[in-house]
């Protein structure tokens, strides 16, 4: 990747002296796109990699059990040269010991198949997302939460002030949104709102709690109506209680009032299998 960067930073130094300015602008951002696409890419490879080192401390620990029985059943074979007769229990015994030990491993390549095509569909995502919805826009977030992809919108681009009627700017993001969303039917969208600390006082509602929910089923709605499937649509609030900065100024309520769409890939199968083949190895061993 960084060939590539390298490649069309001298492209764009060659091409100059020859283009128009309005061309030269366009090569431009072509390259700060590309830097962008770089960037993102590096911050992902550096959660894989912790993400595998995590796995790959656990399969070892596995593997340095395995070969511990494999050594303890060399040994039962070795023991048993010199017995004349090796008894029809005892041999049923030492195939039981060697079955599991087939199938720990078959486990352990289970699961590090399923990490790898959950680490894949989530970039994928995430490059899905940026085409769709753009990078430039500071009030637009998209990144990795502990292994799930959210876009964080401000309020400023969806709500008026202590309003839940979303704004016509607002229409244009949840399309792209919804464009994403509809090309994954085995996907689910999770709209959670936030508020800043300042009381809900119009009447019409209770509370921050209120508003918060009542601004998450707005987006919900739009979707909705922007052909998302309402079984896709999960609307949740957490009014003011988890900030991302201090409420102690404008400047950070504003930053604290944001709407995140969580995006949820239906992969129940591979996490259950997880699940499933860890419970398992901690009951037999």
């Amino acid at each position: 990747m960084k060939k590539i960067f390298l490649l069309s930073a001298s492209a764009l130094l060659l091409l100059s002296s020859c283009v128009s300015k309005k061309e030269f602008a366009a090569l431009e951002a072509k390259q700060q796109e590309t830097q962008d696409l770089l960037n993102t890419a590096t911050v992902k490879l550096n959660s894989c990699l912790a993400d595998e080192a995590a796995a790959t401390a656990r399969i070892k620990e596995l593997q340095e059990r395995i070969a511990d029985m494999k050594a303890n059943n060399q040994a039962l074979i070795e023991s048993t040269k010199d017995m004349t007769v090796l008894t029809t229990q005892g041999a049923k015994n030492l195939e039981k010991s060697l079955e599991s030990i087939r199938e720990k491993e078959l486990k352990i390549s289970r699961l590090q198949d399923a990490l790898t095509k959950k680490d894949s569909v989530t970039l994928a995502l995430v490059t899905s997302l940026k085409k769709e919805v753009g990078l430039n826009d500071p009030d637009i977030e998209i990144n990795v939460e502990k292994s799930v992809v959210f876009i964080s919108l401000s309020d400023k681009l969806l709500f008026q002030s202590g309003s839940y009627n979303i704004t016509s700017r607002a229409n244009e993001i949840l399309a792209k949104v919804a464009t994403v969303i509809n090309g994954k039917p085995n996907f689910e969208a999770l709209v959670e709102g936030h508020t800043d600390n300042v009381p809900y006082k119009n009447g019409l509602l209770l509370d921050n709690w209120d508003l918060s929910v009542k601004r998450s089923t707005a987006i919900v709605r739009a979707l909705q109506n922007l052909g998302v499937k309402p079984e896709q649509l999960i609307a949740a609030g957490r009014a003011d209680y988890v900030p991302l900065v201090a409420n102690d100024s404008p400047t950070n309520r504003a930053i604290n009032r944001r709407t995140k769409i969580y995006i949820l890939p239906k992969i129940d199968q591979f996490y259950e299998m997880i699940e499933t083949e860890m419970k398992n190895l901690s009951e037999e061993e």
